[in-house]
């Protein structure tokens, strides 16, 4: 076999083997078996209540006034839409989680909302309401969702989370998804437990992380992405490199005014 035909498997065989390793590091979930489907163990998503956490709880029934008390009262806000016109909205009030894990509830008074989920609550008020309104309806709604997603995805940010049910890759994905550079094998995920911090490293090409009590997010939680080594090497790359531009600059500057000196020197 002639030497060209050797040059060519190998160029061959080092395709191949780029092509597969850049789609595994590019992949979520690239551990998965190959069948074409099956189950996985998911984790339990439900969001507890927290010292701090903002509620809204709007109490209502088919005759309207017998809910009224327990009901806290909204505010007016005004806001100017120009010189001539104000726009008048009612805000309903939050209840804030003190720092035993209380609200102070309309007529029931003081209750302990800490560790519960919000149907938890709900469940609760109702029970309790019930007692003298016949059918009351309750709604509670969590706030104060919010999630940091940073480090290696293409749009950093504060997230505002609609939904109680919200997951690693939906916090990736309202970050535009991770960058190339991104490591799709350690993402860490900071958690705030009572006084303390918490962290974890997800492993995305792992589909047992679904199991794990990381995957759903809660309140607070920050994302970071860690870049690959490709990215921290260009970054050091571009560091050597301006420093090296800034010496040299510093060199030519500083040989162009001994020039200078030497020439008015010259000429006197």
């Amino acid at each position: 076999m002639k030497i060209s035909h050797y040059i060519f498997i190998l160029a061959a065989v080092c395709a191949l083997t780029s092509c597969h390793s850049s789609k595994s590091h590019l992949s979520y979930l690239s551990q998965l078996p190959e069948a074409r489907q099956g189950t996985i163990s998911s984790s339990d998503y439900a969001i507890r209540l927290t010292p701090e956490d903002e509620l809204e709880i709007v109490v209502t029934s088919t005759v309207p006034t017998a809910t009224t008390e327990y009901n806290i009262p909204a505010t007016n806000a005004q806001y100017s839409a120009g010189q001539n016109s104000i726009i008048s909205t009612s805000e309903q009030q939050k209840y804030i989680v003190d720092h035993n894990g209380d609200i102070d509830f309309p007529v029931l008074g003081k209750i302990h909302v800490q560790g519960l989920t919000t149907a938890q609550l709900k469940n609760f008020l109702v029970d309790k309401i019930s007692e003298n309104v016949r059918d009351p309806q309750v709604k509670v709604r969590l706030l104060n969702f919010k999630v940091n997603v940073m480090g290696e995805v293409r749009n950093p940010r504060n997230v505002d989370v609609r939904s109680e049910r919200f997951s690693i890759f939906d916090a990736l994905a309202a970050a535009g998804d991770m960058t190339e550079y991104g490591r799709r094998d350690n993402v860490t995920v900071i958690r705030e437990c009572g006084d303390s911090l918490v962290y974890c490293r997800l492993d995305l090409t792992d589909p047992a992380i679904v199991s794990s009590p990381y995957y759903y997010l809660r309140q607070n939680d920050v994302v970071i992405v860690d870049p690959n080594a490709i990215r921290q090497a260009n970054s050091r790359y571009n560091q050597n490199n301006s420093y090296k531009l800034s010496v040299i600059s510093t060199i030519v500057s500083a040989v162009s005014v001994i020039a200078s000196l030497v020439i008015a020197l010259a000429v006197r």
